[in-house]
């Protein structure tokens, strides 16, 4: 059994993060003229489908060889376990000191980077998935501030996921409201720096709402390419080595950008009343039982559950049963068979 919950204001129960790298095999080559690696970087609030996108990008048939770097919000980390297939035989997971990959664990962050810029098989591209609650800056900065790693890659765009179902109640939400807490409002940090922003789920909302979705964000960001989808389906011509991140236009929004505070490095903050709790635990479960348990909690407090998502072992059925949900939405399907030794 493993569970996690991202709860809003009233749950106040303590986080951290488990961040991952993975690598596929394919074949093809992504070559820059420049010879620099091109990153994208993988950001949205929690809940939007970032990765349902990152499942969509390593099983589509691009030919490209690209390693994954991982950080979730969360003291469990369930994201490796729903990223569904692997294609390289040695797979690389690395743990990171506690913290949001755009604060306490930049550093290690570079470690990692440099890790796989060194390596003897050169990467077509890497493809950073940020936490749900990360303020894309610092790790944009990344890649100008290290003289190694600006030498070696270079950020080729970020790409914002949204839930269009969800995404008026986050940019409005006062618990993510910079001012009384010190703190940004993630959601809207994520939209303003983005160069596409994929507004996913579309097939949960009626045409009205979309309208007001996209009038929002185009009033955040006037200068993103808007890309409508559902489940996160966008082909991977449009999401890898498109070559869209601009420079000059974050240092004509924030002229202090290239500096190290940036307006952002030491002074970003997650509001405290967004927290997360995991639950991890060997047995199985009764499927009437659990399916109460969770029924009752997303009924009682689904509004104050920003992200819900676990792996299941169900009595009685041999595949894993994968859910995720967003506030009181919920789906689970089973998956792969349970190993021998899991």
């Amino acid at each position: 059994l493993v569970l996690l919950l991202h709860i809003a204001a009233c749950f106040v129960l303590g986080a951290a993060t488990a961040p991952a790298v993975l690598t596929t095999s394919l074949t093809m080559t992504m070559a820059a003229a420049d010879g620099k690696v091109p990153v994208t970087v993988l950001t949205g609030f929690l809940g939007a489908g970032k990765t349902t996108l990152l499942n969509h990008i390593l099983t589509s048939n691009h030919g490209l060889k690209v390693a994954v770097i991982e950080n979730e919000f969360g003291e469990v980390g369930v994201d490796d376990t729903l990223v569904k297939q692997r294609f390289d035989s040695q797979e690389e997971v690395f743990e990171m000191n506690n913290g949001c990959i755009c604060c306490t664990v930049r550093g290690d962050l570079i470690r990692i980077l440099n890790k796989i810029l060194n390596r003897k098989s050169k990467m077509d591209a890497i493809l950073i998935e940020t936490t749900g609650l990360a303020d894309p800056a610092p790790v944009i900065q990344t890649f100008f501030m290290d003289p190694i790693i600006k030498a070696k890659a270079k950020v080729d765009a970020i790409l914002t996921v949204v839930d269009a179902k969800h995404i008026l109640l986050h940019l409005d939400d006062d618990s993510l409201q910079e001012g009384a807490r010190h703190a940004d409002n993630q959601a809207q940090q994520q939209v303003v720096f983005a160069d596409k922003i994929l507004l996913n789920k579309i097939d949960l909302v009626s045409t009205e709402h979309l309208v007001s979705v996209e009038s929002r964000l185009r009033a955040i960001n006037k200068m993103g390419v808007i890309i409508k989808c559902s489940h996160a389906e966008v082909p991977v011509d449009q999401l890898l080595g498109v070559g869209a991140f601009d420079l000059d236009k974050i240092v004509i929004a924030n002229p202090d950008f290239l500096n190290e505070d940036g307006g952002h490095h030491h002074h970003h903050t997650h509001d405290k009343a967004i927290t997360s709790v995991g639950i991890m635990r060997e047995g199985v479960l009764d499927l009437d039982k659990i399916n109460s348990w969770i029924g009752t909690l997303l009924r009682e407090r689904g509004a104050d559950i920003y992200r819900s998502k676990g792996v299941l072992c169900i009595q009685g059925m041999e595949n894993k049963f994968v859910f995720q949900g967003v506030h009181m939405m919920f789906q689970g399907l089973p998956q792969d068979p349970w190993k021998a030794d899991e």
